[in-house]
């Protein structure tokens, strides 16, 4: 976790409340959805559980937690450290009424008015950079920041896989900008109703997992950074139940 503010020799005092217990009282609002007024009362108040979660989404803290908890996974399964290879793919959720019209758009695909966040993993499923912007927005147009987040975060991919929905002049522009091969996996010829696609299957899985945290579920963040937050939330809670079984 980031260290307090108190030890970074900003002066200040020390935290009232452990640091655990408020990282426990945002995950219960992940998981089980609710509102953050209406934590329990043996957790923190709620404004200062929100205060934590904000400033943790505002300075990269909650990515930094997935990234380490990723390495340590990828190392117990006996792969290499950083990662090689990527999956992407976007799932559009519908949105509250608590999200700005500047925030959401229509999917006429999915006929939802929400908001769509836009994924990589790699070969395990587990999360390696997450995008969020309005339903209306196609894939092909979001996947340059998607992209360009990955190249950053990610110096070691060397492939990318993607699903039909990505054609065009991407690949060309990943290729050439990025130095990011994309190899688009298309439906099988002929095929009617749904099957198992190879590598894309593995981010449908990631998102399942996403989804079983309700907050994830349906977008009630006013910002769009706050509900990329609380998809790496999900994925740290998913990845800490796998390491706790070890």
């Amino acid at each position: 976790m980031p260290a307090p503010g108190s030890t970074a020799g900003r002066g200040g005092k020390p935290g009232k409340h452990c640091r655990p217990v408020i990282v426990d009282a945002i995950v219960y609002i992940v998981r089980g959805g609710v509102a953050w007024r209406q934590l329990p009362m043996e957790f923190p108040p709620a404004g200062t559980v929100y205060a934590v979660f904000a400033r943790w989404s505002h300075n990269g803290g909650w990515q930094r937690i997935v990234d380490a908890l990723r390495d340590r996974l990828r190392v117990r399964d006996w792969r290499d450290r950083c990662p090689t290879a990527a999956i992407i793919d976007s799932q559009t959720v519908p949105a509250a009424d608590t999200v700005p019209r500047s925030s959401r758009g229509w999917d006429g695909g999915k006929r939802t008015n929400g908001v769509k966040r836009h994924v990589a993993v790699d070969v395990n499923g587990l999360l390696l950079a997450v995008v969020v912007t309005a339903a209306s927005i196609q894939d092909r147009d979001a996947a340059h920041r998607l992209k360009t987040a990955l190249r950053g975060r990610c110096s070691t991919i060397r492939l990318v896989w993607a699903d039909g929905g990505y054609p065009g002049r991407l690949p060309v522009w990943a290729k050439d900008v990025l130095a990011l091969p994309m190899q688009i996996i298309k439906r099988i010829p002929g095929a009617t109703g749904f099957h198992v696609r190879p590598r894309v299957w593995v981010v449908e899985r990631s998102f399942a997992w996403i989804n079983k945290h309700r907050r994830c579920v349906r977008d009630y963040a006013t910002r769009p950074d706050h509900h990329e937050s609380m998809v790496h939330i999900a994925t740290i809670a998913t990845m800490t139940r796998r390491l706790a079984r070890t």
